[in-house]
């Protein structure tokens, strides 16, 4: 199978993901050996921090080794088509995980893929990153998921307003939340409101007012305000998200203990203040949380 999607997983395989990312983080050492002789390659269109460093840690860790592509120092620079990149990394390598700018390049490798086709970030969906924020939910908030029908401290649901930009990690939170049964909520400026479409997320509550979005909120989450790509509309972008700042007056709208994620990288002063180092952050849970995280989508979809 592949992993364009977090819709690609149900309810049943995401939990499964969870309960194994709580075991592979709890006993670090002990699954040296599971992929054994695997190699994923990682094709990368974009920097990245996080998505390369856990992937490939996380294959080392297993007893694999991961390949670091980066797209133009290959052939793809110099117009091989992706369908013919497809074709022969799936005759070397037992699986591919890929972050890249168009989330059609994804489907066009998946479509001639033999090998597993990973999302490790497209301009659509972030879908290994929500993995890892649900089980940082998970850790903060514990749920016997098989005993339970939505995801709740107790018989308290929990709620996780976003501010900010409408992006490709919103998207896929969006989905991963009503699928997991997180109450959410969305604020971010008009016209930069996320224009997924799908069933799952009608019952969120998309509003261009931070401050209607955080009430009550068990976790606000944020993201930087220019994603890599729109650059160009650096600017714009700032005047219009000044009053989308996650910062200590926004929160004081929320619960009192209420948690702060972010996705990272983070622009302090522009997104987010220094609440980010405060007592309510588990960003850098949420950061650390991407290895085990992966660990579990490798072992999903390679063994």
């Amino acid at each position: 199978m592949h992993f364009l999607s977090i819709t690609d997983l149900n309810k049943n395989e995401i939990t499964e993901i969870l309960q194994a990312t709580k075991i592979l983080k709890a006993n670090l050492h002990q699954h040296h050996d599971r992929l054994k002789n695997k190699t994923l390659a990682m094709l990368f269109e974009k920097p990245s921090t996080r998505t390369r460093i856990s992937f490939e840690v996380a294959m080392v860790q297993l007893g694999g080794y991961a390949l670091n592509l980066h797209a133009g120092e290959i052939q793809l620079k110099r117009g091989e088509a992706i369908s013919d990149t497809a074709k022969v990394l799936s005759r070397y390598v037992d699986g591919v995980m890929a972050r890249v700018y168009e989330h059609e390049t994804l489907i066009e490798l998946s479509k001639n893929s033999t090998v597993p086709v990973i999302n490790g970030l497209s301009d659509y969906e972030h879908p290994c990153q929500i993995i890892s924020d649900l089980f940082t939910i998970y850790e903060q908030f514990p749920v016997d998921f098989p005993s339970k029908d939505r995801f709740c401290d107790g018989n308290r649901e929990i709620k996780l307003a976003y501010i900010g930009d409408g992006n490709n990690v919103c998207n896929s939170l969006m989905l991963g939340c009503a699928m997991m049964g997180i109450k959410m909520a969305v604020a971010a400026p008009e016209g930069y409101e996320p224009k997924i479409k799908n069933k799952l997320i009608n019952k969120i509550k998309i509003t261009n007012d931070p401050v209607e979005a955080v009430k009550d909120a068990d976790i606000v989450y944020t993201d930087v305000w220019v994603s890599m790509g729109s650059e160009e509309e650096a600017e714009e972008r700032l005047n219009k998200f000044k009053k989308y700042q996650v910062n200590e007056k926004l929160l004081s709208g929320a619960k009192p203990e209420c948690k702060i994620m972010h996705c990272l990288p983070a622009h302090r002063g522009m997104e987010i203040t220094d609440v980010i180092d405060g007592a309510n952050s588990i960003v850098w849970d949420q950061a650390e949380n991407r290895l085990h995280a992966q660990k579990a989508v490798l072992l999903k979809l390679l063994v």
